[in-house]
């Protein structure tokens, strides 16, 4: 309640998001080179889910997750960069309330899914090393399939709470938010009332889901490489830890960076420091993963090179 003991109520019909405030040339800048990220990220992430698409060779459960988590990657990134582009470009950089709260949801929830897939594809990798004799009775179809179905729906599930929540909050002024994304820790800083159930519930779904994730991913490849170190070939072993080694690469930079921010939201991270860790998790991240998941895999990189020769022989035509 406000001074005068009545509720407050919404007086607020869109939000300001401040970006990066810079000179007219420094924003011409940030345009074209996240522009180009975006492009060679589109690109890249679209190039794997073809190739898993196109070559019988990877129609694996390992590549079928793979090409999955390249399309949700698309995806993710095209909830906000292509609105960050546009601010660049623009003067008054607003966005409407319900587009505010509409990416906030389809942002978090793309990079909750994002965190199940990881989880799966552990769980994968665990199961193909640690018990390959049983791995095809397992790992069927209608399982792997059924898992699919979970990571893309379980986060717009989750964050469907959370978003309703904070989206009731009452604005009633200011409306600027110093970032380039709706994100929830300075929308809850703008909400002219203390909700702490609301930032409480909040808080203790992100330390749940990124504490229960990561220690399932962890317990996975803990078991692989117990499991690895036990084998007696060094040809075997190599090639368990290379087949390993991008996706681990992969969960450091995903988990590393998104802890960072949202494990302790209300610990009061400088509006600096969250713009750099979202920056690298919402888009350096996703330029990434095409690179990581492709050099050191070598079926991978043939699948990707038939389909840029089939590209290319398209364009002669």
């Amino acid at each position: 309640m406000n001074a005068s003991g009545r509720e407050p109520t919404n007086s607020i019909s869109h939000f300001i998001l401040l970006g990066f405030p810079s000179s007219p040339e420094m924003q011409l800048l940030f345009f074209g080179l996240f522009s180009v990220t975006y492009t060679l990220t589109l690109m890249g992430n679209a190039a794997i889910a073809c190739a898993v698409r196109w070559d019988q060779r990877l129609h694996t459960p390992m590549y079928i997750l793979l090409g999955n988590f390249s399309f949700l990657e698309i995806c993710y990134v095209s909830t906000t960069v292509p609105n960050m582009l546009a601010n660049f470009l623009s003067t008054s950089k607003s966005i409407s309330f319900v587009g505010c709260f509409t990416q906030f949801y389809f942002f978090f929830s793309f990079g909750c899914d994002e965190g199940f897939y990881l989880c799966i594809m552990a769980f994968d990798r665990c199961l193909a090393i640690c018990r390959p004799l049983h791995y095809p009775r397992i790992m069927t179809k209608e399982l792997y399939t059924g898992l699919i179905i979970f990571a893309w729906s379980g986060g717009f599930i989750l964050f469907l709470g959370p978003v309703l929540l904070i989206s009731q909050l009452p604005y009633c002024g200011p409306n600027i938010i110093n970032h380039f994304i709706c994100d929830p820790v300075p929308l809850m800083k703008l909400s002219c009332s203390v909700d702490t159930t609301t930032q409480f519930i909040y808080s203790t779904f992100n330390v749940i889901f990124m504490i229960g994730t990561f220690l399932f991913i962890l317990c996975s490849y803990a078991l692989v490489i117990l499991t690895v170190l036990q084998m007696p070939s060094a040809a075997s072993k190599h090639k368990a830890f290379s087949t390993c080694a991008s996706h681990l690469t992969v969960v450091v930079l995903f988990f590393g960076s998104v802890s960072v921010t949202y494990v302790s939201p209300g610990s009061g991270h400088p509006a600096k420091i969250q713009k750099i860790v979202t920056l690298f998790y919402s888009v350096v991240t996703p330029f990434c993963n095409p690179l990581i998941y492709s050099l050191r895999n070598k079926e991978m990189k043939a699948a990707l090179r038939k389909v840029f020769r089939t590209e290319q022989a398209t364009h002669k035509i």
